[in-house]
């Protein structure tokens, strides 16, 4: 069934590229909402000055790991607290 509990479990294998630790160990999710098998997901990046290279492989990462997920139909990632949130987020979600 795709709840919150699963999606977060499928987060737990997505990690911080430059200190190769789970986001979710990282408490960098923010929110999590499920309608319907549209799923979107919010996080932090550890700092507004994360390369943004780091940051987009985040972001890809992380829709990457919720679209794997049974009953998913669509996936939106929001990142926020970086320089260039907007862009990534763009980007992202194309």
């Amino acid at each position: 069934m795709l709840d919150k509990k699963t999606v977060m479990k499928a987060l737990e294998r997505v990690t911080d590229p430059e200190v190769n630790v789970s986001i979710t160990d990282m408490q960098l999710v923010d929110k999590v909402e499920i309608d319907n098998g549209k799923v979107s997901v919010e996080f932090h990046v550890t700092t507004p000055a994360c390369p943004p290279v780091f940051a987009v492989k985040l972001a890809s990462d992380v829709k990457d790991a919720v679209e794997k997920l049974e009953g998913v139909k669509k996936v939106k990632v929001k990142v926020t607290g970086h320089h260039m949130s907007d862009f990534i987020n763009n980007e992202i979600n194309k």
